[in-house]
């Protein structure tokens, strides 16, 4: 008789699987009925702090606060394939994600500092964001012809003067800026173009300090986070040698362990807003009628349905693998681009199908498909664009071949 090879399960432990229900049920009861009220909304679409602050004290209270931080500094300790499940429930609500304390880039800031900050910085930088104190940004994207997708285009200086780096440059996009009272910054600090592995250095800085400034805070097309996504100029800002993160020269290492993991908790989010599009889909064609026909009843919506409730399983799968890959101490660069194409389409895909089936509706702003829209066309954008990591897959498969789709 063959023994089965152990590897990856798709059942959730009992403790996985309890978060998950624990977390449906509170997005279910508290934050669901709180998006059709526009009182509960900010200038920026987003939930207004006087109703976070509530919601974020019964998380709290649920033991659902911080799932991605170890337990003795307040957080739940999971492991990345229970944080897809317990995630993918928490943005079944657009104010899940921030209620719970694991929306970007809060989360993955706080994912990195766990990983590579001193306990002095822990303390002093991380455990306020746990704590949920002040927000977070990370200070890397610059405009042309300064560094995007492409970290080693980064031209933003940090020049060392005694215990000191001086900081100079420009950067934009950077979400968050607005409210963060906490920021991890990425400047060059090797003026030598060749040395693209160790030309770059990460930084802690306070808003407080001096040398900087918000430019602006940059229209979008779609809802925002909190704080928004400002334009940032440094001249002159002065940061302690102890506030250094990581080795000189470690910059570029810094912005892969941060954004791998981040790429992926976006798609497990955007998986809870394409469920949830289909949620408020089926309901209304369950109910519609047209020429004396519910709408579900026709071949034409049922073939949309399944299609897309297709797409989001296989972008589950594909997720899960991934989160499986990072828990068994790999670096899952494959099966995270991967999951970070198809995910971002399904998103997209789920929120313009649920419009389409819903009509008038659904374009207008009775119903919350409108904000998950515009929302969704980013995510073909954020943490590199989808032909980024296209591109990226087409290497591995010609340095691969056919061990590209190895099982091990």
């Amino acid at each position: 008789m063959n023994t089965p090879t152990p590897g990856i399960s798709f059942n959730l432990n009992c403790e996985a699987e309890s978060i998950r229900t624990k977390t449906r049920d509170f997005v279910t009861e508290y934050l669901i009925p709180l998006e059709a009220d526009p009182v509960n909304f900010d200038e920026h679409e987003n939930i207004r702090i006087q109703t976070l602050t509530g919601l974020r004290k019964k998380a709290r209270n649920a033991g659902l606060w911080a799932p991605q931080i170890d337990t003795s500094r307040g957080g739940m300790d999971l492991s990345m394939t229970a944080c897809a499940a317990m995630y993918e429930e928490a943005n079944r609500s657009i104010f899940g994600p921030v209620t719970f304390n694991c929306a970007a880039p809060d989360d993955g800031n706080m994912r990195v500092l766990q990983q590579v900050a001193s306990n002095e910085q822990k303390d002093q930088w991380l455990q306020p964001i746990i704590d949920g104190e002040v927000q977070s940004a990370f200070v890397m994207t610059e405009p042309a012809p300064g560094g995007g997708s492409d970290p080693s285009m980064i031209r933003t200086s940090a020049t060392r003067k005694g215990v000191e780096w001086i900081i100079n440059g420009h950067k934009w996009f950077i979400t968050g800026a607005a409210n963060a009272a906490h920021f991890i910054l990425v400047a060059r600090t090797e003026p030598n173009p060749e040395e693209k592995r160790r030309a770059l250095t990460a930084f802690l800085f306070h808003r407080d300090q001096p040398g900087w400034e918000i430019v602006r805070r940059i229209p979008i097309m779609g809802p925002e986070e909190h704080g928004g996504h400002c334009e940032l100029r440094f001249d002159g800002l002065k940061i302690p040698d102890c506030h250094r993160l990581m080795e000189v020269g470690d910059g570029l290492k810094l912005t892969q362990i941060r954004l791998g993991p981040a790429r992926l908790t976006h798609c497990m989010r955007w998986l809870g807003l394409a469920k949830r599009c289909m949620e408020i889909a089926a309901e209304y064609v369950n109910h519609r009628e047209g020429f004396g026909v519910r709408l579900s009843q026709r071949e034409s919506v049922q073939l949309k349905l399944g299609e897309v409730a297709h797409d989001i399983q296989v972008g589950r799968l594909l997720v899960m693998h991934a989160a499986w890959k990072l828990d068994q101490g790999e670096r899952a660069k494959k099966e995270i681009s991967m999951a970070k194409v198809h995910v971002a389409e399904v998103l997209h895909k789920s929120a313009d199908t649920a419009i389409q089936l819903c009509g008038a509706k659904g374009y207008s702003k009775d119903i919350l498909l409108e904000w998950i829209y515009r929302y969704a066309r980013q995510a073909k954008i954020v943490d590199g664009a989808s032909e980024v990591h296209r591109m990226v897959l087409a290497d591995l498969y010609q340095e691969q071949g056919n061990d590209f789709w190895k099982w091990s």
